[in-house]
């Protein structure tokens, strides 16, 4: 389960937010209204992490091997006329993001549905994730919010 990190600084205008657990780390910047203007959702850390960003105008990037490229190639090995499944990504976040709020627990699902489906492409900016130094900073303890 996802859990906040707090004392995260904030940014001018932004709410900037920060969850996290075994496996992913959830960077989430949000409008004084609330809404999801950017995300960084950085997943796989122990193995080969990666990145899939969103920004509300810029659209997606993903940083690190690719997992839809991943899947479309194991699903041409097999010689399956099908669409490939794609990596279990998907249902690993939901159950990781029952924790989070509402409306970023939709935007974040969403986005991630969309790139792996196939319904939007996504950059790929860097083979490897680079985190900005305010990430790898010592967390405070999460809170139970």
């Amino acid at each position: 389960m996802l859990r906040e990190i707090e004392g995260v600084a904030a940014e001018p205008s932004m709410r900037r937010r920060w969850f996290h657990d075994d496996y992913f780390d959830l960077f989430v910047w949000q409008t004084e209204k609330g809404e999801v203007a950017l995300f960084q959702l950085c997943y796989g850390k122990e193995t080969d992490e990666r990145a899939l960003v969103w920004h509300r105008e810029a659209g997606l990037f993903h940083d690190g091997k690719d997992p839809a490229e991943e899947a479309r190639r194991k699903g041409k090995a097999a010689g399956s006329g099908a669409a490939p499944a794609v990596e279990p990504i998907t249902d690993r976040f939901e159950a990781a993001a029952s924790s989070l709020p509402k409306a970023i627990r939709r935007t974040v699902s969403g986005r991630i549905r969309d790139y792996l489906n196939g319904k939007v492409k996504a950059e790929s900016r860097r083979k490897r994730v680079r985190r900005p130094t305010w990430h790898n900073l010592p967390a405070s303890a999460p809170s139970d919010r």
